[in-house]
């Protein structure tokens, strides 16, 4: 296979919608059916050791369809949405010279941005990754966010006013997303995918979807979430690691630390799922080009039926 030519020949599905819609079942689904492999875009999958609070596939559903970018990094190695970026066009690419369907699913919209558009850093913003570091100002001081920045970007923190914290939160977003300092990026460094991506959201009723959250979340306490967190401590990994700066995770250790009871960490675990939950569909609403399909009003052969279709007409 020529990957110069015919480009527009080579189609991706691109699953997306926010945790616990249901997304593993149809990408499974969708791969047996039309030959494919799962190319994983959650964000926290990555990481080894951290499979109850991400909800990763199961070994029975990993040993069903390949997977990629699933347990590639340890939750103490930095790994940003530029890196999936390009490692994941380049999984896609090899994934067409086999002629084999990548079926894209996951809920993380930085990464699904990366490998379809590109990242282009006037766009980029993420709330959840500035919050993070104007937390860290508040705990630790803006001399302590402004030598993070020396570490990874020593041109910007020299350029920056050290009083001027907007720019420098601005500087460690960007490298947090992308692995790459702001001052590297200019417009045209990153260009759209050279594939044709069929976009599929999954949705259902809101209260049902959150009634689907808080029963994961019972059932991720049930199957050794605070045994996952403890093994974690075991090798010297703790909250402050940015792979384990997310929901599920934080709320243990901070049960662990003394600050929270045992029924208060799950109120605010299934609290803070819901609070994602809504940000990534408030995220993908943004994006015309998804074709939404609501889980309430379909069964998954319904569901898998009606992406097939849209799939020859695309």
């Amino acid at each position: 296979m020529n990957w110069t030519n015919g480009l527009s020949a080579h189609k991706a599905i691109i699953l997306v919608g926010p945790t616990a819609v249901g997304k593993t079942e149809l990408s499974l689904q969708l791969a047996e059916q039309l030959g494919g492999e799962v190319v994983s875009s959650d964000s926290r999958q990555v990481y080894r050791y951290m499979s109850i609070g991400t909800a990763k596939p199961t070994r029975d559903e990993l040993l069903r369809v390949p997977h990629h970018f699933i347990d590639i990094r340890d939750p103490n190695q930095f790994y940003s949405a530029g890196e999936y970026g390009r490692e994941a066009r380049a999984c896609v690419r090899e994934l067409f010279e086999r002629n084999t369907v990548p079926i894209v699913t996951g809920g993380s919209g930085f990464y699904i941005q990366a490998l379809v558009d590109g990242l282009f850093a006037p766009q980029m913003s993420d709330p959840d990754v500035k919050e993070k570091w104007r937390q860290r100002i508040r705990e630790q001081g803006q001399e302590a966010v402004l030598e993070a920045l020396r570490k990874v970007d020593p041109k910007s923190a020299e350029r920056l006013h050290p009083n001027d914290m907007q720019r420098v939160v601005r500087a460690l977003e960007i490298y947090d997303l992308t692995g790459k300092p702001i001052s590297e990026y200019r417009k045209g460094d990153e260009k759209p995918c050279e594939f044709e991506p069929v976009f599929i959201g999954l949705q259902r009723d809101r209260k049902l979807l959150y009634d689907r959250i808080n029963l994961r979340v019972d059932l991720m306490i049930q199957e050794g979430l605070l045994d996952e967190v403890r093994d974690l401590e075991k090798k010297g990994w703790g909250p402050e690691l940015n792979a384990l700066k997310t929901v599920g995770y934080q709320e243990v250790y901070d049960h662990f630390d003394g600050k929270l009871e045992f029924d208060e960490m799950i109120r605010l675990i299934k609290r803070n799922s819901r609070r994602y939950a809504k940000r990534q569909l408030t995220w993908f609403r943004k994006d015309q080009r998804i074709h939404w399909l609501d889980l309430e009003q379909l069964d998954v052969n319904s569901a898998l039926e009606n992406i097939l279709e849209i799939w020859d007409a695309s």
